[in-house]
């Protein structure tokens, strides 16, 4: 990791979740956390990425009947997806980053 990383998770309750060698690790190696509710989607670039998918998977004109026939659909859709898109999602953090912790006061804690 470099110099200046945040560690970030969703803060899943209950605290449990997280195996006590990763809460050691963070403590430890004195790895700043980003602190957010719960399931904060707009801070999450692959729940973008699943939206775009469901959004395409949306717009097809066949319905899809079985698990089989969606797996396929979501394969194609998935190769189908530019990579410029994915990375716009990837960089678009800092921003996202910025404007939870200026418009919503979340805190860096150490």
């Amino acid at each position: 990791m470099g110099i200046d990383a945040i560690f970030v998770d969703d803060n899943d309750p209950p605290p449990q979740h997280r195996a006590r060698l990763v809460w050691s690790y963070l403590e430890i190696e004195i790895i700043p956390q980003m602190a957010w509710p719960a399931r904060s989607p707009d801070l999450i670039p692959i729940e973008h990425v699943w939206d775009m998918l469901g959004k395409r998977i949306a717009c097809r004109s066949a319905l899809l009947g079985t698990l089989h026939e969606l797996q396929q659909a979501l394969l194609q859709e998935w190769a189908l997806l530019p990579q410029q898109t994915i990375n716009d999602t990837i960089a678009s953090m800092p921003r996202r980053c910025q404007a939870c912790i200026s418009n919503r006061g979340y805190q860096t804690r150490y």
